[in-house]
């Protein structure tokens, strides 16, 4: 039973707060969603109407100031994340930041300092590394069902050929913007996660967009090889012009066998359809969207549907929030730690080197 949960304040109310955290806090005992920081509510988004009883701020400052705010959310855009987390952690919060971390990892590196020296927990929503079909490559490649892995591909390509009248963050050139930093990161992150850091990174940065349907100009596609010591290559994909039926996920291949996949995890298509975590089949992935596991027996191969596995409360996006309410009651640790954000900043750094001058970069 929880004497008293941790009063949480969130900084923006755009889709990843509605979306991708609010119904996580909500669905948590250890927590309860206290304040938000909404600058210009309209009357068909105002988060004093959507969530009765709230504290309503216009500004960070009042929300760090208020003293039964425990922990920060920030859910604003990735050039304002530092500013905020500094402010933050300055007034003793514990702070959870939305993905990318920060635009560069010396931002990064003082940010886990000043958590350190005011002795706060400091995590990154890396959610993705609770997809279930991430989940099912990681359990394949635990029991060593593929084998030596000799290539491991992950992608998120889509087909947007036009952006044109878009006013989103995400199609502006700004700090932390462009395909790397908002979907490259979780892909990146992902492989880190299951082969550590690579020896090497080749990559290529651009617009595969027409001129005149990308006026900014940003980066809207990526394509990232990660070259590791025993020659295994990663290489993650980050598409907007993919005429396919089915986009292309996942292809791992080993000396035993790959495993192909397509589609994204269905977590988030759930959410946006108004899910709740807690729901009956939240997570679940249908039986036609599964992988095909491809085994190779003294030349003879054998393909058949391998399942995704099915979510359980540890295993979705909800453990990432009750893993850091653990963590904030002094019972284990965040569940991303800051420092693995940091290096995945600096591979994106790294990166974008390779790319602007044309080369192989050492890590």
């Amino acid at each position: 039973m929880v004497s008293k949960p941790y009063n949480v304040g969130i900084i923006g109310y755009g889709a990843a707060a509605k979306v991708f955290h609010i119904p996580f806090i909500e669905c948590l005992p250890e927590l309860e969603f206290y304040a938000v920081v909404q600058r210009h509510p309209k009357p068909d988004n105002d988060a004093s109407k959507a969530h009765p009883g709230i504290k309503n701020y216009r500004g960070a400052e009042e929300l760090v100031e208020d003293q039964l705010v425990d922990i920060v959310v920030i859910t604003t855009t990735p050039a304002t994340h530092f500013k905020l987390a500094k402010l933050a952690l300055e007034h003793g919060k514990h702070v959870l930041v939305e993905k990318p971390f920060v635009p560069t990892s010396k931002e990064a590196d003082e940010l886990i300092a000043l958590a350190k020296k005011h002795q706060r927990h400091l995590t990154v929503f890396q959610n993705r590394r609770w997809d279930q079909d991430f989940l099912t490559i990681q359990s394949l490649i635990q029991q060593s069902t593929l084998g030596r892995i000799v290539e491991f591909e992950s992608h998120f390509d889509r087909y947007k050929p036009s952006i044109a009248g878009s006013k989103a963050w995400k199609t502006r050139v700004e700090p932390g913007g462009g395909a790397i930093y908002d979907l490259g990161t979780h892909l990146i992150d992902q492989v880190v996660q299951l082969f550590g850091l690579p020896k090497k990174i080749t990559a290529f940065l651009g617009s595969q967009r027409l001129e005149t349907e990308n006026p900014s100009g940003y980066d809207d596609a990526c394509t990232v090889l990660m070259h590791y010591h025993d020659g295994m290559m990663a290489t993650v994909k980050v598409a907007v012009v993919s005429a396919e039926v089915e986009q292309l996920r996942f292809w791992v291949r080993g000396e035993k066998g790959s495993y192909k996949k397509y589609h994204e995890d269905c977590q988030e298509a759930h959410l946006t359809a108004g899910m709740r975590p807690d729901d009956p089949g939240f997570g679940i992935e249908p039986d036609e969207r599964h992988g095909t596991l491809t085994t190779a027996i003294n030349s003879t191969f054998t393909a058949k549907p391998y399942p995704t596995l099915k979510p359980t409360a540890s295993t979705t996006y909800q453990a990432l929030y009750t893993q850091f309410a653990n963590a904030v009651s002094g019972n284990g640790e965040v569940p991303v730690k800051a420092e693995d954000a940091r290096e995945v900043i600096r591979l994106v750094e790294l990166a974008k080197k390779s790319s602007d001058e044309g080369r192989t970069v050492d890590i």
